[in-house]
């Protein structure tokens, strides 16, 4: 039972992880990143579809981004998609396919940028933390109900506490390793 609920809280620890990889990949540095656009979505034929399902995404050179739609009738909706996002990018079509060109950060930019990255990963943390807490709660459920033992629910905490710290650390890591790319662009 025990271990049960340490997996299944390691596993909502690693899908956490999984998220902030995905959110800190949506920050635009001064490198055309495909990933920016993963949260844009398109009207297409009356439904939101998000962009990477409606056009191909290449990176000509490492500050532009072509976005190359498969039905030339959409090309409009993805324009108004990306001026109406908080990229602060515009858009250029020429009636086959849309460019965005990144331009260079600046310093105050960047700032805000490596900024807003350590935010997510604090938000990161806490959520390791309730996931840590809701495991706690569980064992002391199961003492309660005289399912585990004191000694079984201490060895539990210690064993979530362990895991709580490889994943905190592990969020340090990935937030580090993002603000070093946006200081060095």
């Amino acid at each position: 039972m025990m271990k049960e609920i340490i997996k299944q809280h390691e596993e909502k620890m690693g899908k956490t992880i999984d998220v902030l990889a995905k959110e800190l990949a949506a920050i635009r540095a001064g490198r055309a990143n495909p990933g920016v656009l993963n949260k844009l979505t398109v009207e297409y034929y009356g439904a939101p579809t998000p962009l990477p399902q409606v056009a191909a995404v290449s990176t000509p050179d490492p500050r532009t981004l072509q976005i190359q739609p498969w039905d030339a009738s959409i090309l409009r909706q993805i324009e108004k998609a990306i001026q109406t996002s908080d990229l602060g990018l515009n858009p250029q079509n020429d009636g086959k396919c849309i460019r965005l060109s990144f331009p260079p950060l600046t310093e105050e930019r960047r700032k805000e940028l490596i900024k807003q990255c350590s935010k997510i990963g604090e938000d990161s943390k806490v959520a390791i933390r309730n996931i840590r807490r809701d495991a706690m709660d569980k064992f002391k459920d199961l003492k309660k109900k005289s399912e585990m033992t004191e000694d079984e629910v201490k060895d539990a905490e210690q064993q979530m506490q362990k895991i709580t710290d490889k994943y905190v650390k592990e969020i340090d890591g990935i937030v580090a390793k993002k603000g070093k790319e946006l200081a060095e662009v």
